[in-house]
């Protein structure tokens, strides 16, 4: 069974784009193949040898890339709770031990970055939240000890 990929609209066309330029790279790579063919005896060609890892990673890295976006749903067009965290919500939490406060966005490892406050759902941090609602605290234990959250605010991206 096909596992789908969930993905914001932003997250599809960052995806998107990636595979065309791999594909542009594809040809880049044959190209440099040929080239290296045409030096002569390709059992010690460096070149060749290069162009050939290239070509293989290439290749894996697009396979993977059509088929998430073969199977991608957008957040966007979900019916997916608004009171609850799941997948695509941007959440508030404060810091129980400091009293920070801490803006996410719930996404789907693909998507995560932690320098634009992207949480994978699949982290220790994003599976402690998923299904909990506003006002809720959360402790959550990740490899550095447990976390304490209050749920701020729940909300959609709009």
């Amino acid at each position: 069974m096909t596992q789908e990929t969930f993905l914001t609209r932003a997250g599809y066309q960052k995806l998107h784009d990636e595979l065309e330029e791999l594909k542009k790279q594809k040809r880049q790579i044959s190209r440099a193949i040929g080239e290296a063919r045409l030096q002569g005896d390709i059992s010690e060609n460096a070149e060749y040898d290069a162009a050939k890892d290239a070509q293989a990673h290439n290749a894996a890295r697009i396979a993977e890339l059509e088929g998430k976006l073969a199977t991608v749903r957008i957040i966007e067009d979900e019916d997916i709770p608004a009171d609850k965290i799941f997948i695509g919500a941007i959440v508030t939490l404060k810091d129980l031990a400091t009293g920070e406060q801490l803006k996410y966005m719930m996404v789907s490892p693909e998507e995560s970055n932690y320098e634009e406050n992207k949480l994978s759902i699949h982290s220790p941090i994003g599976k402690g939240l998923i299904g909990r609602s506003a006002g809720e605290e959360a402790q959550i234990k990740v490899p550095a000890g447990v976390l304490q959250y209050k749920i701020v605010k729940i909300e959609r991206p709009g």
